[in-house]
């Protein structure tokens, strides 16, 4: 949940991970997913994203851009 929603868990999560999900969701979207990690990759440009991100170095940065 995200900390404007008053969340309190803390996730690692690497920066461009972060401005995807951001890019997709609001932040009362990301308030009811919780943790459920599927419920992010329900979504198919974050699935697209997961795809494409997972085989990149960990030290890998990339822009990302919010859909219009």
């Amino acid at each position: 949940m995200p900390n404007a929603k008053k969340g309190r868990v803390t996730v690692a999560l690497h920066p461009i991970c972060h401005r995807a999900i951001h890019a997709n969701f609001t932040n009362a979207e990301l308030a009811r997913m919780g943790e459920d990690r599927e419920a992010l990759l329900a979504r198919e440009p974050v699935a697209r994203f997961v795809a494409w991100v997972g085989d990149k170095p960990p030290d890998f940065r990339a822009p990302t851009r919010r859909p219009r």
